[in-house]
């Protein structure tokens, strides 16, 4: 058994477990760490006999973290057909759950060039269910002042803490006109579900595959995002052939489902990389926040893929060149400070 160093919220859940432990014939002694995580939430595998599988899963996340929200986005994608861990129990107010078990290989640690197409292909077909399933008023909106909160990550956490450079006034009317070119080219997508965090880490090889993890930020914005971090991932990343076919194939198959994308397919992917440029601004400084404020510093690791990421985009559209001269700037500071992209 896996040794866990006591504290007051896993005393908490310990005692929480053992108040139904017979009834799912729960091992609250077999408790060990499922997996790690870049927010305050904690996953914990234990050992059960009952009908719902031989293992399950105790969350334990601390409000304000969003267990109301995880329950009411498990209940749409499951209405989608969407496979999802099941909800046993809830405790909302001291934010433990109890959920089923989907399992220990991540598309991440699995993907490779034989079985690329086949798993991400699984994937796109689930996004496309779920996103088929959407209504307005649902859940919150990812509205301008959303996209540009985000966007603000970047110069607060990336350039004047991870840089400690002081952002120029021509620096922030390039970072002005910039995001408001990302916002307006979000807002002017056709709006539907969007889960924020679909990508390989996120996504479970099982059966029916994919499962579908950490869902509970899910929103109603612009129909290219999931696409958008499916493709241009944290922590891995695919050729432009690779990532071309898989954006087709979204594109045909939501064509075909009957979804709001725009009928020129080069329209459409300009969408998609502007909204995953707005992804990477935020990235950068989400990135630095959690290294700088929550002292998790391996997240550190892959800015300069999402540096790499934005690059490319900004280099490819005239009217992000500015941005793109911005990012020169940066990167020349980062090498100075010792860190390399």
């Amino acid at each position: 058994m896996t040794h866990i160093p006591s504290d007051a919220r896993l005393d908490q859940l310990n005692a929480w477990l053992q108040s139904f432990a017979v009834r799912y014939r729960l091992d609250v002694a077999s408790l060990a760490p499922a997996s790690a995580d870049a927010s305050f939430r904690r996953y914990f595998r234990l050992g059960s006999a009952a009908e719902f599988g031989k293992t399950l899963i105790a969350v334990d996340a601390p409000p304000p973290e969003k267990c109301r929200e995880f329950v009411q986005v498990a209940g749409l994608l499951d209405a989608a057909n969407v496979h999802v861990p099941k909800v046993l129990e809830v405790d909302f107010d001291a934010g433990f759950m109890l959920v089923t078990d989907l399992g220990t290989t991540t598309y991440i640690s699995v993907l490779d060039e034989k079985n690329a197409r086949g798993l991400m292909r699984d994937a796109i077909d689930t996004l496309i269910r779920f996103q088929r399933s959407a209504r307005e008023g649902v859940l919150p909106s990812f509205d301008e002042a959303f996209l540009r909160r985000e966007m603000e990550l970047m110069p607060e956490w990336f350039m004047g803490r991870h840089l400690s450079r002081k952002v120029t006034a021509d620096e922030r009317k390039t970072l002005d006109d910039t995001f408001t070119l990302l916002v307006q080219s979000a807002l002017a997508q056709p709006q539907t579900f969007m889960l924020r965090d679909f990508m390989p880490r996120n996504l479970m090889v099982c059966e029916p595959n994919p499962g579908v993890l950490d869902f509970q930020d899910a929103v109603f914005g612009p129909i290219t995002y999931d696409m958008a971090s499916l493709m241009r991932d944290a922590f891995i990343s695919w050729d432009e052939e690779f990532q071309l076919d898989c954006i087709a194939y979204y594109w045909e198959q939501a064509k075909k489902a009957g979804l709001p994308v725009d009928a020129d397919f080069g329209e459409f992917y300009r969408q998609l990389e502007w909204m995953g440029l707005q992804r990477h601004i935020k990235v950068l400084g989400l990135f630095a926040r959690i290294h700088y404020r929550d002292g998790k510093p391996r997240y550190l690791a892959d800015l300069p893929r999402f540096m790499g990421y934005a690059r490319r985009v900004a280099e490819r559209y005239a009217p992000l060149w500015p941005f793109a001269r911005l990012l020169d700037s940066l990167e020349g500071r980062a090498v100075e400070v010792g860190y390399t992209f």
